[in-house]
């Protein structure tokens, strides 16, 4: 599958803000929209015009697409799932994306960002109810437990992700880091979800 090969800094300070895709890097000073809140290119500081309706929701789509690392065809598919779906389409997107094993990964602190817990997981470092895992894309389901493999406990990228975690950070998951497992309590309510993003403009994109 294609992938995004250039510098990930350069999407942040595309969208102007951070979108967390650098790991460590993002929670220090070294983070280049600390110092070069701009977009990318010769024409980064240039004025620009007003941007258009089109270009907003175009803006949100991309940030969003980027924050949970994913290319256009996928991320069709998984909006399109959601607008299949009962209640706000725009919620359903997002709690899709929270139910796929790499961000679970992420969030319950195995890995520093969602690009470093796909290689985790495709490394075969990960099972989700005691059954090997391998595919990024795989959607947790409410009570699933994730852990780290027995052979993968020593790992230091896995402990050194750990350090900046808190315990209970978010309300739908629960971690135990002495056994190095996270159990996917429900799918999260859209409020509980720390994503600063609006998901409705995505849906006004789509429907056009």
């Amino acid at each position: 599958m294609a992938r995004y090969t250039d510098s990930v800094c350069k999407l942040c300070r595309r969208e102007k803000q951070k979108l967390f895709l650098k790991g460590q890097k993002c929670y220090t000073e070294k983070c280049p929209v600390e110092s070069r809140n701009y977009a990318p290119g010769q024409h980064g500081l240039s004025r620009r015009q007003k941007i258009s309706e089109y270009g907003i929701q175009l803006r949100e789509k991309q940030k969003i697409k980027r924050m949970y690392g994913l290319l256009e065809t996928q991320f069709r598919n998984y909006f399109e799932k959601a607008n299949k779906q009962k209640g706000i389409t725009g919620e359903n997107l997002i709690k899709i994306l929270e139910r796929r094993l790499d961000n679970v990964v992420f969030r319950l602190g195995f890995a520093g960002s969602r690009s470093q817990a796909r290689q985790l997981i495709k490394h075969r470092h990960f099972t989700v109810n005691d059954r090997l895992v391998d595919i990024p894309s795989y959607l947790v389901s409410q009570g699933d437990v994730v852990k780290v493999k027995e052979k993968s406990k020593k790992l230091d990228a896995i402990h050194n992700s750990l350090k900046r975690v808190k315990d209970s950070a978010y309300p739908w998951l629960t971690i135990d880091k002495a056994s190095l497992s996270g159990t996917f309590l429900q799918v999260p309510e859209r409020a509980d979800v720390p994503l600063n993003a609006n998901e409705q403009l995505v849906v006004e994109l789509y429907s056009k």
